[in-house]
């Protein structure tokens, strides 16, 4: 595949990603009613937004390997900060750094996104995991947002169902299926293939979709960083 048609297919992807995130993301917080019977849709609605969320830290993640729009490693900058940026006010810079060091030494001492003192336990690697990269600046910047919607007319029903439970569920997505289940050591898991220390988690097509947008294929994704998340189902059957 070419550069100019991988970058067209991954930026129309991450269009549709992130508009997506946005269109729900504002109608949940200025316009959909908890009243019922509408309200009934709020799980949907929460649902899709948690799932695009994932999708746009894939986005980003792609742009820190350069596969989003290869050979232009501006652009990917500007994709990148753009999408953990709308999603919680995150440092691209920041995280490209902490995924190539992740990338340098997988599931091991100086990974940055390792439990090294407890590579079996969920809880204290999550909360390692969303502290890292969830700091003073960003509690600031989201705390100014919050006031602003606030001001212009959000109710707090409205944020709390869709906007800080979709985030937490998203980063829950992301933490689980890319992170702890593929690097975890444990007896119960799968052993790792090689030095990478990344297990693929096998899933139908849609269950990995759905999931992580195939992030779950990660022995692949270690494998060959360079491949854009779309393309990770190919690799596994090649």
């Amino acid at each position: 595949m070419t550069a100019a048609r991988q970058t067209a297919i991954g930026l129309t992807l991450a269009a549709l990603i992130v508009g997506g995130w946005l269109t729900l993301h504002v109608w949940g917080v200025f316009f959909q009613p908890t009243t019922w019977p509408a309200v009934a849709v709020a799980p949907l609605i929460i649902l899709t937004q948690s799932w695009l969320g994932a999708g746009m830290f894939i986005v980003a993640h792609d742009a820190m390997h350069g596969s989003l729009a290869p050979g232009r490693p501006r652009l990917n900058a500007v994709v990148g900060q753009i999408c953990v940026g709308a999603y919680a006010a995150f440092s691209y810079r920041k995280l490209n750094g902490s995924h190539h060091q992740h990338h340098r030494t997988p599931g091991r001492d100086g990974d940055p996104d390792f439990h090294a003192a407890r590579p079996d336990a969920f809880a204290p690697w999550f909360y390692g995991f969303f502290t890292r990269y969830f700091g003073w600046r960003e509690f600031a910047i989201v705390t100014a947002v919050l006031v602003a919607y606030l001001l212009i007319g959000a109710r707090g029903a409205n944020l709390i169902l869709f906007w800080a439970l979709p985030a937490i569920l998203s980063a829950l997505q992301l933490f689980v299926f890319g992170t702890w289940l593929p690097h975890r050591h444990h007896r119960s898991a799968a052993s790792f293939a090689d030095e990478h220390n990344a297990r693929t988690i096998p899933m139908p097509w849609i269950a990995s979709l759905l999931t992580c947008f195939h992030f779950g294929l990660h022995h692949e994704h270690h494998l060959s960083p360079t491949t854009p998340w779309w393309r990770l189902p190919e690799m596994r059957r090649r």
